[in-house]
């Protein structure tokens, strides 16, 4: 089922006028594909024969029309497994969004560590006092800290949050010297969502797998933006979320390596899912995951080609037009040899900028986010980039830009002159 590699696509000639045009967009440009992405073509056409009333039965049922929903949902699955490289369609779990699926990678590997250990201690006739330890990034997403968090609070295991460097990296060395004897999970995002650092996924599993660790990987933010294989990265379990890359809010996948089953349950019911994810499948949302995931296969290149084109000609606008005073600073490793960057990923900070009122200036314009928390007055804060060590003049200045399959140039072209304007303005008036 592993996917052929993606070969490189047409994307955008960029070599034409640099000069900025008006905004004569019916709406603002759309620059925060990090948060959500617009439906994709092939995902409504998924929809449309579920909407219109063709397809409607329950996949769990014998009849016909039952039949038919659990050829959509198999057929979904098969295009899944394919898009990261799963062995078998079976290694591929259908759930509702990202935090059920981390939830649930973190909850199997809890549980599978304490079932062997409870094993082995039977057999050694003495009970278990120790728990079980996690290792993970200090910059990962709430679902996998927040979990992290409550269960140690409960006196259910311990965890180890390693800081990332000056680029958002969370390097191997760091993550071994956090492993312990007792470490039943690694888990690793694939890449940031702020700043778009690629983790070096691959070397970090190498590492776990001496400790005898499983590794999760959190692949939400780059499924349908960089090429996923979970053979070459050694992963046991990894997170894929629909609307990050063109399918409808409310479905994800997890993918669960086979020799793994049985794997715990999070959901206890019917059954569903091969017992692991009891309820009704959402037949709808799977199969637009499904063919979006399909359409990432055949033009994975292309868009990835097309959405690195927006993000450099949108930073090399900025970089032109933003005042020297506003001392730009570029968050994101775009050229940094050391840690690869997601194409379409553009965070930036500046100085003396407050960028939740900037956003709140062109918003007409442009559509993007200013940061990911809040200090008590308002003020966007980053702790992605408070971890990676950015001056703290720069935090409230930061701005995160994402472009998509569907960015055009024009928008990359009005957004950046919308954006130089908020940004002269506030300058001038500070």
């Amino acid at each position: 089922l592993k996917s052929d590699r993606w070969t490189p696509g047409i994307g955008l000639d960029l070599r034409s006028s640099t000069t900025m045009v008006h905004n004569t967009l019916r709406s603002p440009a759309y620059l925060d594909h990090n948060a959500t992405t617009k439906l994709w073509p092939e995902a409504k056409e998924a929809l449309r024969p579920f909407l219109e009333g063709e397809l409607h039965g329950n996949p769990s049922s014998s009849h016909a029309t039952g039949r038919a929903a659990r050829q959509m949902v198999e057929h979904a699955r098969k295009h899944v497994a394919r898009l990261v490289g799963a062995r078998s369609e079976q290694e591929i779990l259908f759930c509702s969004c990202g935090t059920e699926a981390d939830n649930h990678a973190l909850h199997g590997a809890i549980e599978l560590w304490q079932r062997k250990n409870l094993d082995k201690d039977e057999r050694h006739g003495r009970g278990s006092s120790i728990l079980p330890h996690v290792v993970t990034g200090g910059v990962e997403h709430d679902a996998v800290l927040k979990w992290l968090q409550h269960y140690q609070v409960e006196g259910r295991l311990t965890y180890t949050a390693v800081p990332p460097d000056a680029n958002g990296l969370i390097t191997p060395n760091r993550i071994q010297m956090a492993l312990q004897e007792n470490t039943a999970l690694v888990t690793v995002m694939h890449s940031n969502n702020e700043v778009g650092t690629l983790q070096p996924v691959q070397e970090i599993a190498t590492v776990a797998k001496e400790f005898g660790a499983l590794v999760h990987c959190d692949a939400a933010q780059s499924c349908g933006k960089v090429p996923i294989d979970v053979q070459k990265l050694g992963v046991d379990l990894l997170t894929i979320v629909g609307h990050k890359f063109g399918a409808p809010k409310g479905v994800a996948a997890l993918y669960i390596r086979s020799d793994l089953e049985p794997f715990p349950a999070l959901l206890i019911g019917g059954g569903q899912e091969g017992g692991r994810r009891s309820g009704t499948e959402n037949t709808l949302l799977i199969a637009a995951l499904g063919a979006v995931a399909e359409a990432v296969d055949k033009k994975g290149g292309q868009f990835q080609d097309h959405m690195r084109a927006t993000r450099d000609r949108l930073w090399l606008n900025l970089k032109e037009g933003i005042p020297e005073s506003a001392r730009l600073r570029l968050h994101s490793p775009i050229n940094v040899k050391e840690a690869g960057c997601l194409p379409n990923t553009l965070s930036i900070g500046m100085v003396g900028i407050n960028a939740r009122n900037l956003l709140q200036e062109v918003e007409n314009e442009v559509e993007a986010s200013g940061g990911s928390a809040c200090h008590g007055d308002g003020t966007p804060v980053s702790p992605v980039l408070t971890a990676m060590g950015v001056p703290a003049e720069y935090l409230a200045g930061t701005l995160r830009l994402s472009t998509g399959r569907d960015t055009t140039l024009e928008e990359v072209e009005a957004a950046s002159q919308a954006l130089i304007k908020a940004v002269q303005s506030q300058l001038l008036h500070a």
